[in-house]
């Protein structure tokens, strides 16, 4: 198989190992009804300004963990129920010891059947490919929901969630946290003080080590079955995916790895790291994803190395702007002029006369105008002007930057109570997420795909069109793929 390209039949033929049929369209175009009965769809839960936001943890482990801590922290919720399918195990006990005596569950079917009306929000902090199901369920039912990136694992997911965030009017927030912190109002200020504008390119990079490097591209099968531990409700875990035998290395953040459950190191820091980019150049969605550079591609698990291009063209008198996407330990990008240092020792001599490349690159970004260059990191990190001289020269020209109000967790319950606005909403954070999708179907074929932004189809490509849906959901979870 070439790094860089499949071929479609190979691909068709490797579609059928990876997980059964594409879905078809008219699946997830249902009405309001489940079983042939009507749904209702109750009014949004109100919060009095003063009152507290009774809170639904779902998803207690590992990251889950930390984002219940911040929530907690907060000081705006009270947890009221706790829910991980794995409950009991050693990464959830620390959040079962803090909140002692709420009730627990390991469905969050369940927890919605016995509490929903208990419930004003929900936190989503559970793999990739569960994100759907739960936050459908808990929108439904008019509950506030704020989880993790990347909003969903598909395209469709993704459109259908922002179609439920306008018909049942809940708050919703997708966790990356940048939004509410320095970046987010520096390029929000830099950009209608036009010192930000006329961008034509970005470099974006992500070059730390991932939790499949070291694994065997050449793997022409799934782990094998192994006990699944007593505390796991290994069905639950699955939800709409297609049948998997439980192995350690599905779970725990293992997901991530998985073409079939995660999104990869894209769909894992491309928020943290474009999210202001995306909102405030208003990109929208590209019309072309090519896969430049793929190293140890495979249908299971994603690449060593990934090097993808978007294109997205003209937009309300911007210019067109190219981002390249580079990740993997071997795949560092080049770097402007007057970059500076990055992990790289000063005093190393150059070779031969030729310019030394950082070993290792923090994770971030480069942005290049018409006539400026900027550098920047990822999550909250500020943009810089380089190089330094030219920094220099517009350093009187810059416009003050407001502070943040209010972190991101603390942005979305003041939200829930009608203090403030989120500030990444799936009417946001959707099409952000759409774009990582589309650049995770070209890493999984290994082709170029074309996009009609106005039909919303992959026009070159019908298999790859098919991964927009993604496979048919497992019996009984049907359902949450209808409005």
């Amino acid at each position: 198989m070439s790094e860089k390209k499949m071929s479609r039949r190979r691909f068709l033929q490797n579609a059928a190992l990876i997980g059964g049929a594409a879905m078809v369209p008219s699946l997830v175009m249902g009405g309001n009804s489940v079983n042939g009965k009507k749904r209702k769809s109750p009014s949004p839960k109100v919060i009095g300004a003063n009152e507290k936001v009774d809170l639904a943890l779902i998803g207690i482990g590992n990251r889950g963990a930390e984002v219940a801590k911040e929530f907690h922290k907060t000081g705006l919720c009270n947890v009221v129920a706790l829910c991980d399918v794995d409950m009991g195990a050693k990464q959830t006990r620390e959040i079962e010891a803090m909140f002692p005596g709420v009730p627990r569950y390991q469905d969050f079917r369940k927890l919605f059947d016995e509490m929903a009306d208990r419930i004003d929000a929900v936190v989503v902090a559970t793999p990739d490919h569960s994100h759907f199901p739960i936050c459908m369920a808990a929108m439904r039912e008019g509950i506030h929901v704020y989880v993790e990136k990347p909003l969903a694992r598909t395209f469709r997911e993704c459109e259908l969630l922002m179609e439920a965030e306008k018909r049942y009017g809940v708050v919703t927030q997708m966790g990356n946290q940048g939004h509410s912190e320095a970046n987010y109002f520096q390029f929000k200020a830099w950009k209608e003080a036009g010192i930000i504008r006329d961008v034509t390119a970005v470099t974006a990079h992500m070059n730390n080590p991932r939790r499949w490097h070291g694994w065997d591209p050449a793997m022409d099968r799934w782990p094998a079955a192994e006990p699944v531990p007593e505390t796991l409700d290994w069905q639950t875990w699955l939800c709409a995916a297609q049948e998997h035998a439980y192995n350690h290395d599905f779970h725990n953040g293992q997901w991530r790895c998985w073409y079939d459950f995660g999104m990869g190191v894209l769909g894992d820091w491309g928020a943290h790291i474009l999210d202001t980019v995306h909102e405030f150049l208003d990109l929208g969605l590209p019309t072309e994803v090519e896969p430049l550079y793929l190293k140890g591609h495979n249908r299971f698990f994603y690449p060593m190395s990934s090097t993808l291009r978007f294109h997205f063209p003209e937009r309300s008198g911007m210019p067109a702007v190219d981002i390249t996407w580079y990740d993997g330990l071997d795949n560092i990008p080049p770097v402007p002029d007057g970059y500076g240092v990055s992990e790289l020792d000063p005093n190393i001599p150059s070779v031969a006369g030729g310019k030394i490349q950082p070993a290792k690159l923090n994770p971030g970004k480069e942005i290049y105008s018409r006539e400026l260059t900027f550098k920047g990191g990822s999550h909250g990190s500020t943009l810089s002007i380089i190089p330094e001289e030219r920094a220099r020269e517009m350093a009187g020209r810059l416009p003050e930057v407001p502070k943040s109000p209010s972190n991101h967790y603390a942005n979305f319950l003041l939200s829930v109570m009608g203090r403030e606005k989120p500030r990444s909403p799936f009417s946001v954070s959707g099409p952000l997420s759409q774009v990582f999708c589309l650049g995770v179907i070209s890493q999984w074929t290994g082709e170029k795909i074309c996009f009609d932004r106005t039909t919303r189809q992959i026009v070159n490509n019908p298999l790859a069109n098919q991964l927009l849906w993604g496979i048919i959901p497992r019996d009984g979870w049907e359902e949450f793929y209808r409005l």
